[in-house]
This record gives structure tokens, sequence and C-alpha cells, in this order.
């Protein structure tokens, strides 16, 4: 444990530094994780007011608190592991992190918090401004915004342990652009992130809650907007528990077969 904690603060000098050298694209990058939520917020509220003022419970204040949260929620538990890894292995810079005493993932997940904690004063500023524009109703209850910050953390996890999983499937076919393609659309559709799960027919919010969707990006939003029961929570915690059990599992599986198959297509 005293090794990895040494090695996660070397990746986060490492991760930190490098963040700073490249502050032009961190802020290109901040701009395109408000502008999805922005146009999501300004879509649905139109959509408010010209349905006499709320859409299935959500008014225009209602919507603005959602995708205000959400963004916040989207960016602390957003990763790029999956377009890393098919150049990892196309251009065989792979190689080396096998060669290390640790598992590669050590340094994903640090140079992930090390990134988020450079950008995420950024998206708070951002969420003060859309707050002042679109006005938004929250609904805060004291004991839900207390399980927000362990349900955002689980997110994370969860959300680092999928998208790890599916990128691993570069051993395979080092072309995986249409599978990142394919998950991106369900994640937008089924994690709340276009509209509120709860404006969906009953069939998509089942499959979102069957599904690992939900837990990662959904049920923090709603958990803090003060939208579920204290059982519910409990619920979206057991879930959120159960799918990262599942993840780490299929991890170390695909990881172990695909180690065992992996070249170097090139370097």
């Amino acid at each position: 444990m005293i090794a990895l904690a040494d090695l996660y603060r070397a990746e986060f000098r490492t991760s930190l530094a490098t963040m700073f050298q490249y502050r032009a694209a961190l802020v290109i990058w901040l701009i395109s994780q408000v502008l999805d939520p922005l146009i999501y917020l300004i879509v649905w509220s139109t959509v408010a007011v010209a349905s006499g003022g709320s859409v299935a419970g959500y008014t225009t204040g209602d919507f603005a608190a959602y995708f205000i949260v959400l963004m916040i929620v989207n960016h602390l538990t957003f990763t790029w592991i999956m377009w890393e890894y098919e150049y990892r292995v196309r251009e065989g810079t792979l190689s080396a992190a096998l060669l290390r005493p640790v598992h590669p993932i050590h340094a994903d997940i640090a140079e992930n918090l090390s990134s988020k904690m450079v950008s995420t004063p950024g998206m708070l500023l951002a969420a003060m401004i859309l707050a002042l524009i679109f006005h938004p109703t929250f609904h805060f209850t004291p004991w839900a915004v207390a399980a927000f910050v362990p349900a955002v953390a689980l997110a994370f996890l969860l959300r680092f342990f999928v998208e790890w999983t599916l990128a691993l499937a570069a051993f395979w076919t080092t072309r995986v652009g249409a599978l990142n393609q394919m998950y991106f659309v369900a994640i937008l559709f089924l994690s709340g992130q276009v509209a509120p799960l709860a404006l969906f027919p009953p069939t998509v919010q089942t499959a979102a809650a069957l599904l690992p969707f939900r837990w990662m990006i959904s049920f923090p939003v709603e958990l803090l907007l003060g939208r579920l029961t204290p059982q519910q929570a409990l619920t979206g915690f057991a879930a959120q528990l159960g799918w990262i059990a599942v993840s780490l599992l299929l991890l170390r599986l695909v990881w172990r077969l695909g180690v065992r198959v992996y070249s170097a297509v090139s370097g």
C-alpha cells in the first residue's frame, strides 16, 4: 500500500505538470463539456414553456437545476480511456507500460483524477454562470447532499471500470471506433444526459435501471436534487456496488485474455 501511495503521488505530479502544459486544450475540452448540457437545457426549457410551464413534473427551473448538476456529475465521472487504448495498441506504447511492476490502470486513474483537480474549478465557475442566467430551482435535503459525495465517487469508479474494460477490445480489433460510438449512444440516452429518465417511456427507464448507465450519472443527479427517497437511494448504492463488482471481475478476465494476444502493431 505504501508503494502504491508513492506511485499515485508520482503520477499526480507528472499528470498535473502535463495538464498545465496543455492549458489551451484543457479550455477547449471544458467548453465542449459545457455545450452539450447547455443545449439540452435550452431545448427542454423551451418545451416546458410551450407545454404550459412543465413537462412530466419538471419546470424550467427544475430543468435548469437538473442539467447544471448533470454537467458537474458528468465532468466528475468522465473518462477518455476508450480513445486512448486504440492508440496504445496501434502504436505500441502499451508495451512499456506492461514492463512496469504495477498494473497500468493505476496510472490511468491518477491521470484522470489529476485532470479533474485542474479542471473542476472551471466547471464550477461555468455552473455558477449558468445558474445566474437560467435561475435553477434546487430542492436540497441534508441527507441527500451528504449521500451525494459517495454516490459520485462510486459512479466514477463504475464508469471508469466499465469503460476501461470496453477499451480493452483494442487487443483484438485495434480499431474500436464503432464500439465506442455504440457505447456513447447508449450512455447518452440511458444515463439521463439527453433528458431526465422520468421523461422516457417505462421500457427505457427499466433498461436504464437494469444496465449500469443510470448509476453512472443519473443516480447522483437525482439524489442531489432531492428526487429520491432514502430507500431509493439505498437501492441505488446497492446497484452501484453490484455493478462495480461485476465490472471489476470482467476487467480482470478481459485484461488477462487480452494481454495474452497482445502484439504491438507498430513501435
